[in-house]
């Protein structure tokens, strides 16, 4: 279990919760709840399912009934505010002060126009008493991607790479398989696992024929696929294009006779042209957002990638560094030759892991808080 300093263990057992709902909740956000008697015993833990599904002060519930325990008089810990509303299920907040509840202990406010407060409201007119910041920091670390969508009507874009120390993703005939080892490899399963949708790019689609897909770790869901692909290049008999998964491509000038072969085999092909022709990426972004795409995963090539940074349209950068020197090859990115350092794109480590073998960074725009 991932160690929480300074929290009540009953709230660190209910973001742990929350991280085992990371694979599963999209578009709902990972949430965990533990109910604890006034004597300090836990009498019921749940997580969010699936979407559609029971959410997390509703499965709490249920366990604590099937363990046969009261919760009348009980504290609730949940590491975000109780649903208001009657969406795929009913409000929560209505489910605790039916079951007795007498206090609610939240990380944070949902920011959903839904909800919003409403649930805090509703609490408080019945009676519960209600306390609101306790793990506020780590349940926003859990939900970085609905709380984007919700507040900037974006998802939360990471960007992987795997590079060599001197900072090459590949030679310079294009061979990239494999700079990282096995373990940094399944690592980045486990990210793609957690996003809603994977992003590439044509480029990528054409040199590596990939299938971006989660393969290495356990998944109750595939994320979606995001094809850049300005001129519809794409074969039809693409990897990708895997059953059951949809496939979203956005072209900059429509071909009409080949998205109609694309939409065929099951994707939806969007005509999003900016001014060069080329896709307009920030329109793309809020149409995925629309899509309920809270964490976009990209893994793209150096020029889709130049072209996200330059555009200010990175939240951060998941950047693998294996232990070689390759001397030449193709970069992170391509982006415009600078006249002064000063006019670097800067950005702040989050965090630094060894992988294996390897070096996983995770770096981070300034300022990207919401």
């Amino acid at each position: 279990m991932q160690q929480y300093p300074d929290l009540t263990p009953a709230m660190a057992q209910a973001l742990a919760c929350a991280r085992e709902a990371m694979y599963r909740t999209s578009p709902n956000p990972r949430v965990g709840c533990v109910i604890v008697s006034p004597e300090g015993e836990v009498l019921g833990r749940g997580a969010t399912q699936r979407a559609g599904g029971a959410h997390a002060e509703v499965m709490a519930l249920r366990d604590a009934g099937a363990r046969g325990h009261s919760v009348a008089g009980a504290t609730v810990y949940v590491t975000l505010e109780p649903c208001s509303h009657h969406g795929r299920t009913g409000p929560c907040c209505d489910a605790l002060v039916a079951a007795g509840i007498d206090r609610v202990v939240a990380s944070m406010p949902d920011p959903n126009p839904r909800v919003a407060g409403q649930g805090f409201a509703r609490l408080h007119a019945a009676g519960v008493d209600v306390q609101v910041g306790e793990g506020a920091v780590e349940a926003r670390e859990i939900n970085l991607g609905f709380l984007s969508r919700m507040v900037r009507g974006t998802p939360w874009v990471r960007m992987k790479m795997a590079a060599s120390l001197d900072g090459f993703t590949a030679l310079p005939n294009g061979v990239s398989q494999w700079i990282t080892g096995e373990a940094a490899r399944a690592d980045g399963h486990a990210w793609r696992a957690r996003a809603c949708a994977v992003l590439t790019g044509i480029g990528t689609v054409l040199e590596d024929n990939p299938r971006l897909n989660v393969r290495s770790v356990n998944t109750e869901r595939q994320p979606h696929l995001v094809l850049v692909d300005s001129a519809l290049q794409v074969p039809l008999d693409a990897a990708l294009f895997i059953p059951g998964r949809a496939v979203w491509i956005y072209a900059g000038n429509a071909n009409e006779e080949k998205a109609r072969a694309l939409q065929a085999l099951g994707a939806t092909v969007t005509s999003m042209p900016n001014p060069q022709g080329k896709v307009d990426l920030p329109a793309m972004l809020r149409d995925l957002a629309r899509k309920e795409i809270n964490e976009l995963h990209v893994e793209a090539g150096y020029k889709l990638n130049g072209s996200l940074l330059a555009e200010g349209l990175v939240d951060e950068l998941l950047v693998y560094l294996a232990p070689k020197l390759l001397g030449e090859g193709l970069g992170l990115a391509r982006m415009a030759p600078l006249a002064a350092l000063s006019q670097a794109c800067a950005l702040e480590f989050h965090s630094m892991d060894r992988v294996g073998a390897d070096v996983r960074i995770l770096a981070r725009m300034p300022g990207r808080e919401f």
